[in-house]
C-alpha cells in the first residue's frame, strides 16, 4: 500500500507539472501571437502611411521669392510699369498641381496707392529685349508631386488700371501680395474638395531707392527687402 500510495503521490506531481508546462506554452503562444498581431500593426501603418506620402497627398505648392527684385518705368506718360520678380513654386504633396496664372498687388506705404499686375512674360527685362520680343509668355506650369520650378516673371499693369506709377522720383517702401491661382486634380471625387487648399498670398516688403529714369534706358533698378531675405509661403 505504501508502495501504491507513492506511485499515486508521484503521478499526480508528474500531472501537475504537466499542467504548467502546458500552460506555460500556451502563455508563450498568447505572446508570441500578440507580438505578430502588434507588428503586423505597425507594418500596415507604415505601408499606409508610404502609400499617403507617395500616391495620395494632396498638392502642397509653397511659394518662394529672393531678397532682390527688378523694376522699370521706360515710358513717360503711362500706366505701363515692370517688375520682374524670380519666382520659385515647389509641389510638397504627392500628386500634381497646376499654376494657371499669378497677380500682383503692388501698394506704395507712402501714398497707400495700390496699382495691380499680372504675369506676362518670362525673361530678364531689358529696352533691347523689349524692342526685340525676346521674352516668352507666361504659361501654365504644372508641377508633378516633390517637384518645383523656378521662373523670372515680368509682372505688366492691368489694362483697367487707373493709378499711372506706383513708384515715384523718391522711392521709398512698398508692400506686395503674390497671388497665385491654381487647378488641382479630382481623381479621388469628393474627397478633393475636403483634401486640397489653394497656396495662401505672399506678402511682402521691399524698399527701393531714389529712381533716376535714364536707368531704364539700359537697364532696371533693384528694389530689396529689409533684412535682404528671402520671402515664401512655407511655414
Amino acid at each position: 500500500m505504501a508502495w501504491f500510495g507513492k506511485h499515486q503521490v508521484t503521478g499526480r506531481m508528474i500531472d501537475t507539472a504537466d499542467a504548467m508546462g502546458r500552460g506555460a506554452e500556451a502563455t508563450r503562444g498568447m505572446a508570441g501571437g500578440l507580438f505578430t498581431a502588434i507588428a503586423s500593426a505597425v507594418a500596415l501603418l507604415f505601408s499606409a502611411y508610404s502609400v499617403y506620402e507617395t500616391s495620395l497627398r494632396r498638392p502642397e505648392l509653397h511659394v518662394f521669392v529672393p531678397p532682390v527684385i527688378q523694376y522699370s518705368s521706360p515710358y513717360q506718360n503711362s500706366i505701363f510699369e515692370v517688375f520682374g520678380i524670380p519666382v520659385s513654386v515647389s509641389n510638397l504633396g504627392a500628386r500634381s498641381g497646376t499654376v494657371l496664372a499669378m497677380d500682383l498687388e503692388v501698394t506704395n506705404l507712402r501714398s497707400k496707392e495700390t496699382k495691380r499686375f499680372f504675369a506676362s512674360d518670362v525673361g530678364r527685362w531689358t529696352m533691347d529685349s523689349a524692342r526685340a520680343f525676346a521674352f516668352s509668355p507666361f504659361a501654365p506650369i504644372t508641377l508633378a508631386g516633390k517637384s518645383s520650378s523656378s521662373q523670372s516673371v515680368l509682372f505688366y499693369p492691368r489694362d483697367d488700371e487707373k493709378v499711372m506709377q506706383i513708384t515715384d522720383q523718391q522711392g521709398g517702401e512698398f508692400r506686395f501680395k503674390l497671388t497665385v491661382q491654381t487647378a488641382w486634380p479630382e481623381t479621388l471625387g469628393f474627397i478633393d474638395s475636403f483634401m486640397v487648399s489653394p497656396p495662401k498670398p505672399l506678402t511682402f516688403d521691399m524698399t527701393m531707392g531714389e529712381m533716376d529714369h535714364r536707368t531704364f534706358l539700359v537697364t532696371t533698378q533693384q528694389l530689396h527687402t529689409k533684412g535682404w531675405k528671402a520671402s515664401s509661403t512655407s511655414p
